[in-house]
């Protein structure tokens, strides 16, 4: 779960030179905000015309996803479902069928821990954030037992989704991950693998092309500070938080993501940075996801993903890598951002 922001999408472009490495190189830049955080694009080596024509073509994909799936909209279609699915069988398309079907697999990849219809939660936390002070723990139980994607039926053969108690679903935890994946397919219908491109929403990258890429890892207590860097080919970066993301209550400060089987934020914990190469058309895990498994197991479910890397940041701001030996993801501790 995280504490959001209202929804809003303002764009500006410009062409660049940006410095990468040793050696400056012409990248045309789009940026946005757009579902609660400011993203980007880069276009290296283009020009104008054919940097906008992509940059316009992902932002309008991620524009469509944010607005039909929003949940706080209220003609998307997550709205729509949460207002009638109650007691009756409702149609959904394709899209909503795959991000339900997800969500349903995420839930018992997390025994529970992930869950979409954390709804009853969000006012509660929301409430902590503003006034810096700690649920009660009865109102923390009251919202759980509200909650649970055991409640929801998917027929996928019918495409038909039905809620057993009065849960809402919030899909806002996919939905950057989702967004990644279909700017990946806009990239390659629009300009296949003529120029290397980057898209960042939020914390989350997308490196596509041939190139050698890197993510600064931000330093979640300091200010302009970084742990470190980590390098890597063509692939995604999921990140679960940042400095931002923290929230403080009674002079503590507490992870924005929610333990959905205990209603309370992920105790030592900072971050979770996680690589998946992009040599095929997988799946992105939301780091998210992981990060409420606890870093053991979400370590060991990495190590059956071939090509994938991770870094646990815990409550302290100390990292735990998960490189493989001979892997081609390196990571390097320093300070600096370059």
């Amino acid at each position: 779960m995280q504490f959001p922001k209202k929804y809003g999408f303002a764009a500006a472009a410009l062409l660049l030179f940006c410095g990468c490495g040793k050696k400056e190189e012409a990248a045309y830049i789009q940026t946005i905000f757009i579902m609660g955080t400011p993203a980007h694009i880069k276009v290296f080596g283009a020009g104008e015309a054919e940097g906008r024509k992509l940059a316009d073509a992902v932002f309008k994909e991620w524009k469509r996803i944010g607005d039909e799936y929003s949940f706080t909209e209220p003609y998307s279609y997550t709205s729509y479902l949460n207002e009638k699915a109650y007691g009756e069988w409702v149609r959904v398309d394709e899209e909503l069928l795959k991000l339900l079907i997800q969500a349903g697999n995420y839930h018992k990849m997390t025994d529970g821990a992930f869950d979409v219809t954390f709804a009853p939660l969000w006012p509660i936390w929301q409430e902590a954030a503003a006034s810096k002070k700690m649920p009660a723990k009865e109102d923390i139980a009251a919202a759980l037992a509200g909650i649970g994607f055991e409640y929801v039926q998917v027929d996928p053969a019918k495409k038909m989704v039905r809620f057993t108690r009065p849960v809402r679903i919030n899909l806002g935890g996919l939905l950057r991950s989702y967004a990644l994946e279909r700017g990946r397919a806009v990239i390659r219908r629009t300009m296949a693998d003529k120029y290397p491109v980057e898209l960042k929403i939020g914390g989350n990258l997308l490196a596509y092309g041939r190139r050698d890429w890197s993510y600064a890892v931000p330093d979640p207590f300091h200010e302009d500070a970084f742990l470190g860097r980590l390098y890597f080919g063509e692939g995604v970066v999921m990140c679960s938080s940042g400095r931002e993301r923290f929230v403080q209550i009674e002079g503590k400060l507490y992870s924005h993501i929610l333990d959905l089987k205990t209603g309370y934020p992920l105790p030592d914990f900072s971050n979770l940075i996680v690589y998946f190469t992009g040599a095929g058309n997988e799946e992105y895990i939301p780091s998210a996801v992981l990060a409420v498994m606890g870093k053991e197991k979400a370590f060991a479910l990495l190590d059956r993903i071939k090509g994938s890397a991770a870094l646990w940041v815990d409550g302290s701001g100390n990292v735990s890598p998960f490189l493989r030996e001979g892997g081609s993801v390196r990571w390097e501790k320093t300070r600096k951002l370059f």
